[in-house]
């Protein structure tokens, strides 16, 4: 997994057919998504729960470009290696989630996925300053973490901040809610460079209807 800073859209599985993951996969690549985005939820960090590494290692054979799993849990070093084996290419952690994110965070790279953070709304920039020399992408969740859907908080400035503290490294900033045409833009312009649309993407298609995927891709690409 090559760095570079491209726009990518990541579509959540969270607003996929849950009962059929592997062909909605195979889909909404088809239709232009660049990675996967897994949304993984305990019921204890955020209020409502997902999936674990099992369902990742069985959707893993179907994506061909990156998983991109964001762990919404909390004890989070417990579970690290289980989503490294589960074929995860990138393993975020919430700075909230623990006393230790130094650990948790090195422990990830340890497996070889890549690590990332993931910070919510009400978390200033600056929570992560001290992190941006052992991680590979920052999550800005723009809604509060636990349901898909949710209205988009406008949290520009703080990605501004963020782009600022990060300068050349070869670091992602990836937005996490409320991603449609209208704000992917300004998101853009403030400097993230990885969109995750659950709604957005899946809302029209289906397995048997795919091209609506693509269009909504494309709608967004064609916003920003």
């Amino acid at each position: 997994m090559s760095f570079d800073r491209s726009v990518k859209i990541a579509p959540s599985i969270l607003s996929a057919d849950f009962a059929n993951f592997g062909e909605e996969i195979r889909c909404v690549e088809a239709e232009g998504a660049d990675w996967i985005h897994v949304d993984v939820m305990d019921g204890h960090f955020v209020p409502n729960i997902t999936f674990g590494p099992a369902t990742c290692a069985a959707i893993r054979p179907h994506i061909k470009t990156v998983m991109d799993v964001h762990l919404m849990i909390a004890p989070v070093d417990p579970y690290i290696e289980a989503f490294a084996e589960a074929g995860a290419d990138v393993i975020t952690a919430h700075v909230e989630a623990g006393a230790h994110i130094h650990r948790s965070l090195q422990a990830i790279r340890a497996t070889g996925a890549k690590a990332g953070v993931a910070l919510n709304p009400g978390t200033p920039a600056g929570a992560v300053e001290h992190l941006l020399d052992i991680v590979d992408l920052v999550c800005v969740m723009t809604v509060n973490p636990g349901f898909g859907g949710q209205s988009f908080i406008p949290l520009e400035k703080k990605v501004s901040q963020l782009r600022a503290m990060i300068g050349d490294r070869p670091i992602h900033i990836e937005i996490d809610g409320g991603v449609t045409p209208l704000t992917a833009p300004g998101l853009i312009r403030a400097g993230a460079d990885v969109l995750v649309a659950g709604s957005a993407v899946f809302k029209g298609g289906s397995v048997a209807n795919p091209a609506p995927y693509g269009e909504n891709i494309r709608a967004i690409r064609a916003a920003i």
